[in-house]
């Protein structure tokens, strides 16, 4: 059907009607949509059962990635693009006078996902695919995701994210495939056979439907899985269950939202349910697989490699040891070596708060088997670090599994896995020598570095084809299968041909997104200024507010002095706050108040624009990334574990303004300090501060009238009519002692976009570093981690 564009178009019109009932001059664009996302399933179908059955074949390691997110943005393009028929179908629907591009709108952004942690599951599921490795990724089918952000009165509002209100056409619902979940109820424990046995009596039961998606690879036949779990009534309901309606709500509720809030224990029981209904319905699954291939449980870990993607997965651990345990008769012993030779886990965070523990009160009556396993591993464990520990009840106290009426999720990862990697290698080594050095000097044969990747094939070649078709016509094509071939665009840093092609590319690239901002927002921005970018998770140590104070700064200098000679600059934000984050969404608005007041002042000559885009998503990120100047990667020192939105800018030519933080280390290493803008402490220093005292931010705030005066804005009603609208901010700078140095890095902060400035008004060279920086982004790649992972950790082949 996709052979040529005679060939498409003739398909094309027979499935419309065929599917229906109506012509095509009747026809919508959603149908368009659906019509078109059918056919592309339906070409893959025999790509995706030959897979399949080759893994069954294959004596290689089957790879499962669980994650609680898998941020996928819209898939229409980007399966095109990796099945390499765009083209056909690009000029069949021309001459149909439909516009891909047009019906690309139509699609949803899956909402599976919130940041970077979902958005490296997405990027990681690709390369699996593209190189050939049998890696599939199991989550659940958020009905709503997480919230879709709206902007009123500079205000973040939460309205449901509706998805999937008009179906999701990439998915098949295979209702045969079901499993059944238990939570509640009691455990009854009796003799057979001589070997003590467990019966969960009194259960609530959930049924997990799996929805399964194609995962394409590029230029290849391998289409892997994602799986996702969506939580419905079981067809048997114990005799019990009287309030049926109630039983019904709460189990739907399970995949209704990605992150409920969790303030109150309601909220706590359904993430944990979430989590549990994740893990279970997965191992369930991935085990029935084995057992149609294998024989012998007993060799699972030989054949199947199971990862954690951070700590919400974690019960992937006891419920694999309740399956060996109780369903297969396995004494302990065996059941934790094949356990723990399965299990590897990758860390995203040194945030304690992150780091999930769960009250016993709340587990127990939950998870009543699960808390019993749980038991049973921190009891073992704690004996074997009394053997090396004796008499350190501290130490063995801080390293429990259980401990203080709380049950801890990082420390249960530690211990049942074989493998626990940090995401950057500051992150990594932040780890072993401060986080989870206890546990490092425990089991320093686990601890290892796997630096987070990102798709050029979604973040380039789909983002910014322009930009894709120049690197392709000055090094060739060989990058798209070998990103690190970007390196040979060295080659071309001081060519005024290619440099001024850059420059033209990115030049359109900022006049469509300043389009993109006039429609959301109506604000005019120009494409001349410089086009300054933070868009992530709002959280304070991101820290979004030393970015708006700045911006505050600027334009009290330019009340003072509209004739200031600098660079106009348009400040772009994209951000959400997770619902129940007050602080947070303080700072979206004092971001809304600063931008409404600075844009209408025509004192200063537009030259600054304040503009944050609602709703950040995939699909918005693609216009922005391709677009920016400056990306602004901003966290204290030692907070960001890695991030991903750094790579995504580098590889589309923006240049980092960014603290000695995560990857953005690994990016100043490879591009060198002359085309990176550092600023601020670095981890040592931060660390230092926390450990020793010695900041005290009112010193900053009493000694220096620049800092002053964007304080004092927070409470005097400068940028709100309200004087007190601000004080959680005012109070976080000062009463509180900015715990992330806000006021500390003001000054480097404000010093390094004086060299950026000057830096951007000597165009050849900030177009030099631009270069540079996209040459070494291959090193980024996702394909890069995924082949250490294979190589270090799941010890994977491919499979073709």
């Amino acid at each position: 059907m996709f052979t040529n564009k005679e060939a498409f178009k003739t398909y094309f019109l027979q499935k419309l009607e065929m599917t229906y009932g109506k012509t095509f001059e009747d026809s919508t664009s959603s149908d368009h949509f659906q019509i078109l996302g059918h056919m592309i399933r339906e070409y893959v179908s025999t790509n995706w059962i030959n897979t399949n059955e080759a893994y069954r074949k294959n004596q290689g390691k089957q790879v499962y990635y669980l994650s609680i997110e898998f941020l996928l943005g819209r898939l229409l393009y980007h399966n095109l693009i990796n099945l390499g028929i765009e083209k056909v179908v690009t000029e069949g629907l021309n001459e149909l006078g439909i516009n891909l591009r047009d019906i690309e709108e139509i699609e949803h952004d899956a909402g599976l996902g919130n940041g970077g942690l979902g958005r490296l599951a997405a990027c990681f599921l690709d390369s699996l695919a593209t190189l050939n490795l049998p890696g599939h990724g199991f989550g659940i089918r958020y009905k709503h995701g997480l919230f879709e952000q709206r902007i009123v009165d500079g205000y973040q509002i939460e309205l449901p994210e509706q998805w999937l209100k008009h179906g999701q056409v990439w998915e098949v619902r295979k209702e045969d495939l079901a499993v059944d979940i238990q939570f509640w109820g009691n455990i009854d424990m009796y003799e057979k056979d001589g070997k003590l046995q467990f019966r969960h009596l009194n259960a609530e039961t959930v049924t997990a439907v799996p929805h399964d998606v194609p995962v394409i690879g590029y230029d290849t036949t391998t289409v892997n899985t994602l799986r996702l779990w969506n939580a419905e009534p079981a067809s048997l309901l114990a005799k019990d269950v009287n309030d049926i309606m109630r039983y019904k709500r709460e189990t739907e509720k399970i995949s209704e939202f990605l992150y409920p809030d969790d303030a109150n224990d309601e909220g706590k029981i359904l993430r944990l349910k979430q989590q549990y209904f994740l893990v279970s319905s997965s191992l369930q699954s991935i085990i029935k697989n084995y057992k149609q291939q294998y024989k012998d449980i007993r060799n699972f870990h030989q054949h199947i490699s199971i990862h954690i993607n951070d700590t919400h997965p974690v019960l992937a651990i006891p419920e694999l040891m309740r399956i060996l345990l109780d369903n297969e008769g396995l004494p302990w012993e065996e059941a934790w070596e094949i356990t723990k030779n399965t299990i590897s886990y990758t860390n995203h965070t040194t945030l304690s708060e992150a780091l999930e523990k769960w009250p016993i009160y709340i587990f127990q009556p939950l998870l009543p088997r699960i808390y019993m396993i749980i038991q049973e591993i921190n009891e073992r464990f704690c004996n074997e670090l009394w053997d090396k520990y004796p008499g350190d009840f501290h130490k063995i106290e801080n390293m429990a599994i259980i401990a203080h009426s709380m049950v801890k999720m990082a420390h249960l990862a530690l211990v049942g896995s074989y493998s626990v990697n940090g995401v950057a290698e500051i992150h990594t080594e932040i780890l072993k020598t401060r986080e989870m050095n206890d546990f490092y000097q425990f089991f320093p044969q686990k601890f290892n570095n796997k630096t987070n990747g990102i798709t050029h094939r979604r973040w380039l070649i789909k983002a910014n084809p322009k930009l894709t078709q120049l690197v392709t016509d000055t090094i060739g094509s060989e990058w798209i299968h070998q990103p690190g071939q970007l390196n040979e665009l060295l080659h071309f840093q001081q060519d005024n041909g290619f440099l001024q092609q850059l420059a033209s590319i990115k030049q359109e690239n900022k006049i469509q997104l300043a389009k993109i901002i006039k429609e959301s927002n109506g604000i005019t921005v120009n494409p001349e200024s410089i086009f300054d970018v933070q868009v992530k998770r709002l959280h304070a140590y991101k820290r979004q507010l030393l970015n708006v104070l700045h911006i505050m700064h600027l334009y009290n200098r330019l009340k003072e002095n509209p004739n200031l000679d600098i660079t106009p600059r348009t400040f772009i934000f994209g951000a959400k706050a997770s619902p129940g984050y007050y602080y947070a969404k303080k700072i979206i608005k004092l971001i809304n108040s600063v931008a409404d007041k600075v844009n209408k002042d025509k004192t200063i000559q537009d030259k600054i624009k304040v503009v944050f885009l609602e709703n950040y998503r995939v699909s918005l990120a693609e216009h922005i990334f391709p677009a920016a100047d400056v990306s602004e990667q901003i966290s204290t020192a030692s907070k960001e574990a890695s991030g991903t939105g750094n790579m995504k800018f580098m590889m589309n030519g923006a240049l980092t303004v960014g603290t000695l933080d995560g990857a953005n280390i690994e990016m100043k290493d490879l591009v060198g300090d002359d085309n990176i803008f550092i600023f601020g402490m670095n981890a040592d220093e931060v660390l230092g501060l926390y450990q020793n005292g010695g900041y005290r931010s009112t010193e900053y705030y009493h000694h220096d009238k620049r800092i002053k005066e964007v304080v004092d804005q927070l409470k005097n009603g400068f940028f709100h009519d309200t004087n007190n609208e601000f004080d959680p901010i005012f109070d976080s700078l000062l009463i509180e002692n900015d715990q992330y140095f806000v006021l500390k890095d003001f000054h480097s902060y404000e010093n390094i976009h004086q060299v950026v400035d000057e830096t951007y008004q000597n165009q050849q060279k900030w177009l030099q570093m631009c270069a540079i920086n996209i040459a070494k982004s291959g090193h980024f790649s996702s394909d890069r981690t995924i082949k250490e992972y294979a190589d270090d950790i799941w010890k994977i082949k491919a499979t073709f």
